[in-house]
């Protein structure tokens, strides 16, 4: 889109590239930067490494797709904007942000120099699906929650806040064993105070979800360890408390131990335990692939 615009920009659609003139910088640079980042294109019809640099601003304005808002300006044309700037050489890109400059560059760039300037100042992916995570997690609606965190947590590379929202949503969940292994793999420099109240609740959903029957089981399983009745009756309760990874171990372990237990009736708990967790769940595919090695 390369259209001259009037004083104020159309709100039904991002524009991708606009041309800039005394009219409209109010509402198309400085208004415009405190919603999104704009780079400001200075440029003139004389200069060669403009001509070179246009194409390729132009080209990732449309492939970003409204991250970010190309302002062309003519410097010849518009000398009260480029004063205002300071612009001594063409062509000259800064990046815009609640109205301040953030970032520049003078001469014609490759496109992968310009991505990288680029890349430091727009949102990552994980921002948003972070965002969208919380507005679940307002709902308590967890399982939808914990997929979209699984995804940003990892594509982030286990950013601390990512990997703190979670582990909270493990702990809503009651996946503690999941939780605790998500807070031990955060580094000792961000265990801050959010990271120790979130272990104290962590602490505490333990222990309240040892109900009187597991805590009875426990005790027994403890005292008679090759109880396969009793592994196979406290797996159970575990997965009815969502203490998943609890009970694919026992459950593991009683089919390792007779495949056919009560008919199978193990086999087909571990599988139950399996679908219960949803589809592109690790714990799952983990404990599938030990289930498989077991059988096979």
């Amino acid at each position: 889109m390369n259209e001259q615009m009037g004083g104020s920009m159309s709100t039904d659609m991002l524009e991708n590239i606009i041309e800039v003139n005394e009219q409209n910088f109010q509402s198309a640079v400085l208004e415009e930067s405190s919603k999104r980042l704009v780079v400001i294109d200075f440029w003139a019809d004389w200069c060669a490494p403009c001509k070179a640099l246009m194409p390729v601003l132009e080209k990732l304005a449309n492939e970003y797709a409204g991250q970010f808002l190309l302002a062309k300006v003519n410097a010849d044309e518009q000398q009260n904007i480029s004063g205002q700037f300071g612009i001594r050489s063409l062509p000259t890109v800064i990046f815009m942000k609640e109205g301040q400059p953030i970032d520049a560059f003078q001469g014609a760039q490759s496109e992968k120099e310009i991505r990288e300037v680029l890349d430091k100042h727009l949102p990552k992916p994980w921002d948003a699906q972070l965002v969208a995570a919380q507005q679940l997690l307002a709902e308590k609606d967890y399982q939808a929650a914990l997929e979209i965190l699984r995804s940003a947590y990892k594509d982030s590379e286990q950013r601390y806040d990512i990997a703190l929202s979670l582990a909270f949503t493990l702990v809503e969940m009651n996946r503690c064993d999941e939780a605790q292994t998500v807070m031990d793999a955060i580094a000792l420099a961000d265990r801050e105070a959010h990271y120790e109240r979130l272990l104290a609740s962590l602490e505490l959903k333990r222990e309240a979800g040892k109900s009187p029957e597991i805590q009875a089981l426990e005790a027994q399983l403890n005292k008679d360890p090759d109880n396969l009745q009793l592994a196979y009756q406290l797996a159970l309760q575990f997965s009815q408390n969502s203490q998943f990874k609890e009970a694919l171990d026992l459950l593991l372990m009683v089919v390792k131990e007779d495949k056919e237990f009560q008919e199978g009736a193990a086999k087909k708990a571990f599988l139950d335990v399996l679908a219960s967790m949803g589809k592109g769940e690790p714990l799952a595919v983990e404990y599938q692939r030990k289930f498989f090695n077991i059988l096979y």
